[in-house]
């Protein structure tokens, strides 16, 4: 260990993460040793004791430490507040385990894992648990009362089954298995009698089989249900054990229990005997995946069951294919022909593969690079001899030995073991990497495995840059140049994410400089309103030309200025108060009134006015008074044409006003031209020509609309006098048009005589005369006309008719 400890592990708080993790320590304050006055000091170091962080701490008396799955150290006090420290020792948040556990405090605690996240148990002063099975996303449990315990129990522990957190206690000879409904008792079955207490329990790392230690001396081992026993073992101790652990591997039958007493190490299993050791020192045990770290002030070892693979090849005259194939290697290395005498007799039993597959196994279970090396070469030998052994796994064990050998190195500090490794990913190593900020080694470890872009190099760059953004003795224009140059366009990474980070540490003004790499508004606009850069942060928004963003700036202004700031960020950005004004016309016609009347825009100032002429006022005085000011504001805005016609609808409004009272029936709102038709078809001549007369009708416009109504009403002998009362303006093929339109072509004949000449042809078409058409279309010697006749003859009716025109049209060619 790289560390210089003067305290034994014993005068300390110790804690230690998983999968070759951090270890941290805290000197016990309550010791005598040292005056009530000094505080202590927490320290984390990575596994081979370089040193990580120290720091003193100040805060509350600690009961218990422990590492959460994503290597957060969870510091548990005396009063149930639990707080949160980073790998560096930074301070990252705290949560309360409740008002019971504050007001009973904290006898013990234990931090778990779960397939949901890193949870933590407390026992409080009154006997009772609180529990919380992911730390992530605190929901608090308060577990049910054991029945007539008094004081603490002698030993308990937290189990997971079936997704669900319990908790094992012991009082006495019995014990009681808590869930978040009731309270159990439970009975190990086939415990050897005699036992009046428990002095200490384990689970296993995946919560499948738990060991109880009884004041007998007796260690019973059996599934964590409880429900099967699987050995019991007396190691004629009755001492209780300092720690006591599980040290089994995955998939393998044997089972194994590591016990640890002050300078006593013993393993013990279904065999008769029991292996132990004698401990030089102080040690602390951790529980992993495939066996047990041991820890002291001086070592850091790896105690775990011997693989298949490498026991085959290693024990004592082994005559498994892996060992007679590295015996091969080595020979042939030699240049002796005995390696051919043992390549044949693995060849002649048909056992090459798998004694390659042997090799390579061997080889991801051994930590030595020498050994790791030789197993590798013996493989790649025996290779050689085979047609079709696929390299795949060949090439991935030397890629995972490579990554593996480069974070043992105790410089990096991370003991992973094959099996670790798998289950860990590489991806979670490269996050642990990246928290142990060792951003060089994590880059070349993806660039090595050739990683996706996004997955790999990207992260860890986006990583570095955060942590840059800490460094505080540095400028920042500095810093945001140095990343810059450093990530460039690297795709997956996020320059708004650096720059978020950089505000969380107090500079703005770095955040800025660095949302100015981000080439996506959509990410740079919702920081700088975060920063209170809303002005940036508009016109950012207005370069994307992404209308929602601005909108978006728009809303958050309003909110954040007054009133006549608002309006005066809006007139500098024309685009925004364009957008802005858009939005008032469907939402706020108050606040487009207000900027009409700022900006001194009497044009839309009075179309405002008309709109809500309309809109809001039913009182037709409302009305009146409403286009009167809208009139008003035309004239200012020098539009005189909008102010007549403003003051033609007011004098309309009134005259409908006025009908309506007198005529009854409905006038309000209609046109000039409906309200005269209105009044034609009520039978209101002279007060439909008065009207026209009032608002300048032209009469050929007049007529349309009094022939259109008396043929809708099929006032026939009207129609008659009205086309004789003077020269029509419109002439007669109106009347025809309409007399046909009403199927009435009686009506329609009489009009058709009177049509000019240039339209004679297809009024008399309209009637259904063809004949006469064709004699007028002759007579005029129109080409057009005779064609129109001829598209409207039919048949044998008309064939006479088409005769005459093609021979009319044959003397005109002659002539």
């Amino acid at each position: 260990m790289d560390w210089d400890l003067k305290e034994e592990l014993r005068d300390c708080l110790v804690a230690a993460a998983p999968y070759g993790g951090p270890i941290a320590l805290l000197r016990n304050p309550g010791r005598k040793e040292k005056p009530a006055s000094a505080r202590p000091v927490l320290e984390i170091y990575s596994a081979s004791g370089v040193p990580l962080a120290s720091l003193l701490w100040k805060s509350g008396p600690m009961v218990s430490l422990g590492w959460s799955a994503e290597e957060e150290l969870l510091c548990v006090q005396e009063d149930g507040v639990v707080l949160v420290y980073g790998l560096h020792g930074d301070f990252r948040r705290h949560f309360s385990m409740g008002n019971e556990v504050l007001q009973n405090r904290v006898l013990d605690a234990r931090i778990f894992h779960t397939e949901f996240g890193s949870g933590v148990a407390i026992l409080t002063g009154a006997h009772r648990f609180t529990l919380s099975a992911n730390v992530g996303d605190l929901k608090l449990r308060r577990m049910p009362e054991v029945p007539g315990l008094q004081s603490a129990p002698s030993c308990w522990t937290t189990m997971c089954q079936d997704r669900v957190a319990h908790i094992l206690l012991a009082v006495g000879p019995d014990l009681y298995l808590l869930d978040h409904a009731a309270c159990s008792a439970v009975t190990p079955p086939g415990l050897a009698p005699g036992v009046s207490s428990f002095l200490q329990m384990a689970v296993s790392f995946t919560y499948r089989h738990l060991a109880l230690f009884t004041d007998t001396g007796y260690i019973w081992m059996g599934t964590a249900s409880l429900k099967e026993k699987l050995c019991e073992f007396n190691c004629n101790i009755r001492a209780p054990p300092k720690q006591m652990v599980w040290c089994s591997r995955p998939r393998s039958k044997e089972r194994a229990v590591v016990v640890a007493w002050e300078r006593r190490l013993m393993v013990v299993g279904d065999a008769p005997e029991g292996i132990q050791f004698v401990l030089d020192e102080d040690s602390y045990l951790v529980p992993e995946l495939d066996g047990v770290r041991i820890f002291s002030r001086s070592t850091h070892e790896f105690l775990h069951e011997v693989p298949v693979a490498s026991e085959e090849i290693f024990k004592i005259a082994s005559m498994a294919p892996g060992a007679l194939l590295l015996e091969a290697q080595k020979e042939y290395e030699k240049e002796s022909q005995k390696a051919d005498e043992y390549l044949r007799e693995i060849q002649e039993l048909g056992q090459l593969p798998q004694a390659v597959q042997q090799c390579i196994e061997a080889a991801g279970h051994e930590h030595w690079p020498d050994m790791q090396k030789s197993l590798l070469r013996a493989a790649s030998f025996g290779k050689c001899f085979l047609d079709r052994f696929p390299p795949d796994s060949f090439v991935r064990m030397c890629q995972d030995l490579r990554v593996l050998n480069a974070i043992r190195d105790y410089h990096i500090g991370i003991p992973l073991t094959y099996s670790q490794y798998k289950q860990l990913t590489i991806q979670v190593l490269l996050d642990r990497l990246v928290l142990r900020r060792l951003y060089p080694l994590a880059i070349q470890i993806c660039e090595y495995l050739r990683l996706p872009e996004v997955q790999g190099v990207s992260r860890i760059l986006a990583h570095w840059a955060c942590y840059k953004v800490q460094q505080k003795d540095v400028s920042d224009e500095d810093v945001a140049r140095a990343i810059n140059q450093k990530l460039g366009d690297t795709p997956g990474v996020s320059y708004s994410d650096i720059a978020a980070r950089a505000y969380g540490c107090g500079r703005t003004e770095l955040a800025i400089k660095l949302l100015e790499y981000e080439p996506r508004s959509g990410e740079q606009v919702p920081l700088l309103l975060k920063m209170k850069r809303s002005k940036l942060a508009l016109s950012k928004a207005i370069e994307s030309g992404d209308t929602d963003l601005v909108f978006t700036v728009l809303l958050h202004l309003k909110n954040e200025l007054n009133r006549g700031d608002f309006f005066m960020t809006l007139r500098n950005q024309p685009m925004a108060l364009s957008l802005y004004r858009q939005f008032c016309k469907h939402q706020e016609l108050e606040t487009l009134k207000d900027l009409y009347n700022q900006d001194d825009n009497h044009q839309e100032l009075g179309s405002f006015h008309v709109r809500a002429s309309y809109a809001a006022e039913e009182r037709i005085e409302g009305r009146v008074a409403a286009l009167q000011t809208a009139a008003d504001a035309f004239y200012k805005a020098k539009n005189e044409f909008a102010a007549k016609a403003t003051e033609d609808q007011m004098r309309l409004l009134r005259l409908q006003r006025r009908l309506e009272d007198e005529l009854g029936g409905r006038f309000l709102d209609l046109s000039v031209h409906d309200t005269v038709t209105t009044l034609i078809l009520s039978g209101q001549n002279k007060r439909a020509e008065q009207l026209a007369r009032d608002f300048r009708i032209p009469d050929k416009r007049l007529w349309w609309l009094k022939l259109t109504a008396l043929a809708d009403l099929e006032d026939w002998e009207e129609i008659e006098k009205f086309s004789k009362s003077k020269k029509s303006p419109i002439g007669y093929l109106p009347f025809v048009e309409i007399c046909m339109k009403q199927h009435n072509k009686y009506e329609a004949k009489k009009y058709a005589s009177r049509v000019g000449p240039e339209q004679k042809v297809k009024a008399l078409l309209l009637v259904g005369d063809v004949a006469q058409a064709a004699d007028v279309a002759i007579e005029h010697r129109n080409e057009a006309e005779m064609s129109l006749v001829l598209s409207h003859c039919t048949g044998a009716t008309d064939g006479a008719t088409a005769d005459k025109i093609q021979r009319a049209r044959a003397q005109a060619q002659k002539k």
